[in-house]
């Protein structure tokens, strides 16, 4: 440790809800929150302030709602409440395992189990080196978790949206169905709109352009990987103007 100084101050880290189901596909798996929150402190323990987005999609996804006769509103607001439910346990998970002090602030109100988001509260929380878990997602329906992930980083001034996935980057073609596919090691905003490249959605992207936030996909399985990404090593694939 000794020697190494991280690249970014104030990162936000944006997890899929996916991840936390772990081999298991549905729920949260214990070994992916241990995991995890190792990772997360190792990023801790060099001064770096993280703030995590994390999705719903290992418990109810919004346009789920449509197969069973929910509303798409309706069914957004049941995927907000699964991110809480993610943000809770990771929030356990990193003051047990890490000992780090951790705060949730949710879009929704939900004043028994966490704070209502404001940002400045999420500001000085980071400065004081607490985890800030940001809950909810945007607080609005038909806006994704990589949406709210763009707008929180760009409201709390991140250096960088690092983009959890399960991959090593961004490939010109999907590279769980085809063996041949290449790593794209950088790339602009418009070009992964142009091309279609499924990073983020549209939105997500527009914002990051426009707030000049760089986007690091990589691939958060690989122990050690979050902390080579803030120390600014090679890993992953990064978007930027």
């Amino acid at each position: 440790m000794d020697g190494e100084r991280p690249k970014y101050r104030r990162i936000l880290l944006k997890l899929s809800g996916e991840a936390f189901a772990g081999e298991q596909g549905y729920g949260i798996d214990p070994d992916f929150l241990e995991y995890i929150s190792h990772e997360i402190k190792g990023v801790h323990d060099l001064g770096v302030e993280v703030a995590v987005v994390i999705g719903g999609g290992n418990i109810f996804r919004g346009f789920q709602g449509e197969g069973i006769g929910i509303d798409r509103a309706t069914a957004d607001y049941m995927g907000m409440l699964a991110t809480v439910i993610n943000a809770l346990a990771l929030q356990s998970a990193l003051e047990r395992h890490g000992n780090i002090p951790t705060r949730v602030l949710s879009a929704i109100e939900m004043r028994q189990v966490s704070e209502p988001y404001i940002r400045r509260r999420a500001v000085r929380h980071l400065e004081k080196g607490r985890v800030v878990i940001f809950a909810g997602g945007t607080g609005n329906p038909f806006f994704s978790t990589d949406t709210a992930a763009a707008l929180r980083a760009a409201e709390v001034d991140a250096e960088v949206l690092l983009k959890a996935t399960k991959v090593g980057g961004i490939y010109d073609k999907d590279p769980e169905k085809n063996p041949d596919a290449v790593l794209i090691k950088e790339i602009t905003y418009l070009e992964v709109i142009n091309r279609g490249i499924r990073v983020m959605d549209h939105t997500a992207l527009t914002m990051c352009k426009e707030n000049r936030i760089p986007i690091i996909v990589f691939n958060i399985r690989e122990k050690g990987n979050l902390r080579s990404v803030v120390l600014g090593e090679d890993v992953g694939s990064v978007v930027r103007g």
